[in-house]
């Protein structure tokens, strides 16, 4: 069973609301930008390499999963305290 209550914050209140937003946005984008790196840095061929661009990402770094990026948090917070 779902329950939807209808909120009527104030400006500060939302105010507040868009910040998170926009904060679990920017997590959520960077996680996401970190797994398509890793994944984009595996498709290169072996025999040749991009004229465009190569993702300079080590062999030997694991796959960033969610274990991996929930750790990273309190680091990112200190270095991004919004």
């Amino acid at each position: 069973m779902n329950y939807c209550y209808r909120i009527y914050p104030s400006a500060i209140q939302e105010q507040q609301l868009l910040e998170w937003l926009e904060v679990s946005r920017l997590l959520y984008n960077q996680g996401l930008r970190e797994i398509k790196d890793w994944i984009n840095s595996r498709k290169c061929r072996v025999n040749c390499c991009s004229l465009q661009s190569e993702y300079i990402i080590p062999a030997d770094i694991p796959f960033p999963n969610y274990y991996d990026q929930q750790n990273a948090l309190p680091k990112a917070k200190e270095v991004f305290p919004r």
